[in-house]
């Protein structure tokens, strides 16, 4: 470390060498009279700062050599945020396409900023749902410091914002604000009714006929006796269609209303707002999308961005399944509202959907807002695959024993019987299971009880030696971001 020291104090680095420290040269940077770099020891990462000041005196860690060695903890990530304000996220509005990339592990943001560095779209970095925090174990605390770090690490100064995924309560949607989120994505499923859509046209009517009158008229007087007018969409209204979204919508719009008010306008900072309508029984009609956007509207809801459940069905982990020309008839009309309102569309289990993406880039004249998580999950499995087979038979092989557990968190129509049996399977061809889209469903939900399986001493029965592979080989899982989420970019005109 003293060699290493000096080395930053002579400001060259690149002459350092040294078998158990690796440098992240891009994460050198002067701040005063103070010089941080990152660096990635048989310990694990650790900021060296050298040279006196604030900086390096409220960074805490251990004086050795001349320098101070400080620890990847949330403490110091809050310091460097004060410090590098780069480092903190931010809010990105609406006049820029923005990817989420939900990093549920906290060791793929270095290949996602890789990735998108130089793109005309910015980064959603730290993207997690309470469900998924409790699936993996963490905290949101983890995750926007180890977005934080990577952004150091990779000296990326373009922008990254953090996500507040699908909450649903107000003591969740309090926590992540209150740690600096800067956006907010409102899952309004728990306020939409569900139950309308098995109904007959007789008891849709006679549940709408309990409805106040003067809520009915409302409904009646804006979309039956004036036609929208919304270029670029096909928009037609009727008193069937129309009572069945009243049904369904109303209660949900008056709790978008109602979280906006209470902590986005109190705000004094600028967050991303986002509302979540795709968790529904049945897609979202254009018309629909309609309706609850301009009741926002006509409330003074201000929103970043919507996401409708469209039609076919967008699984987790693999590409789009339905009518595409169907999809890209409605696509157009979701769009086309967008651009009315002047929000991002929003595209939600938008991992992996490539016969689409060209479609979604096309219509939103790309400018989206679009969602991936699990697929940064699979390449870092794939690695796995390729690098420690042992690991990844354990891993399937639970993965297969527990797969129905998984189920209760995600809808997937994966066929467990058409998954080639691992006896069958070299070691060489096991990336192969992360190609065939059962396989990948398969490991793609069952990340939380992988990750947090244990065995009888109370040990971890993959994670830690599934994370010491990822150490181990994480340029291997940057290069595979970068040619999997590059592929993404790709189709989506970005």
């Amino acid at each position: 470390m003293e060699q290493l020291i000096k080395a930053i104090k002579s400001g060259d680095i690149t002459s350092f060498s040294s078998p158990s420290v690796h440098v992240y040269e891009a994460s050198l940077t002067q701040v005063g009279k103070s010089s941080l770099l990152l660096v990635r020891t048989e310990a694990g990462k650790k900021l060296i700062v050298v040279g006196e000041g604030e900086l390096f005196d409220q960074l805490q860690g251990e004086l050795v050599d001349g320098g101070k060695v400080a620890p990847l903890s949330h403490e110091n990530r809050l310091t460097l945020n004060q410090f590098l304000p780069y480092t903190a996220p931010q809010a990105f509005g609406t006049q820029v396409a923005t990817m989420g990339l939900g990093d549920r592990l906290g060791i793929a943001s270095p290949g996602h900023i890789q990735t998108i560095r130089g793109k005309d779209i910015r980064p959603v970095l730290a993207q997690q749902s309470i469900r998924e925090l409790a699936l993996t174990g963490r905290t949101y605390e983890d995750v926007l410091d180890a977005a934080a770090y990577a952004v150091l690490q990779e000296g990326y100064k373009d922008g990254y914002g953090a996500d507040g995924d699908h909450l649903k309560k107000e003591e969740d949607i309090e926590y992540a604000l209150r740690l600096g989120f800067t956006m907010l994505t409102l899952d309004c499923s728990e306020n939409i009714d569900n139950t309308i859509e098995s109904l007959t046209e007789a008891e849709i009517a006679a549940k709408y006929e309990q409805l106040p009158a003067s809520l009915r008229s409302h409904y009646e007087q804006r979309y039956l006796q004036t036609a929208p007018n919304v270029p670029g969409a096909a928009l037609a209204y009727t008193a069937e269609a129309l009572k069945k979204d009243v049904l369904i919508y109303d209660a949900a719009i008056n709790f978008m209303e109602a979280i906006f008010r209470k902590y986005i306008v109190t705000l004094d900072r600028a967050v991303d707002f986002e509302i979540s309508i795709d968790e529904t029984a049945t897609p979202t009609s254009p018309e629909a999308h309609y309706l609850v956007a301009n009741e926002l509207r006509d409330r003074g809801v201000v929103i970043f961005s919507m996401a409708p459940r469209f039609c076919g069905e967008f699984q987790k982990g693999i590409d789009y399944i339905g009518d595409i020309a169907q999809f890209e008839r409605e696509l157009a009309s979701h769009a086309a509202i967008a651009v009315h309102f002047e929000y991002k569309l929003s595209i939600h289990s938008g991992s992996d959907k490539f016969s689409v993406f060209p479609l979604i880039g096309q219509y939103t004249n790309g400018l989206f807002h679009i969602k991936t998580a699990g697929t940064n999950w699979l390449e870092a499995v794939r690695v796995v695959a390729k690098v420690n087979p042992s690991l990844y038979r354990r891993m399937h092989q639970y993965a297969l024993e527990h797969f129905s557990e998984a189920t209760a968190y995600y809808h997937v129509t994966t066929d467990i019987d058409a998954i080639v049996p691992l006896a069958e399977v070299s070691d060489a061809d096991l990336p192969n299971y992360m190609e065939e889209n059962n396989a990948r469903q398969l490991l793609h939900i069952t990340y939380g009880l992988l990750l947090q399986a244990k065995n009888a001493d109370g040990s971890k029965q993959f994670a830690d030696e599934f994370f010491q592979t990822l150490a181990e080989q994480e340029d291997v899982f940057a290069a595979g971001l970068r040619h999997h989420i590059g592929r993404h970019l790709d189709l989506l005109g970005k």
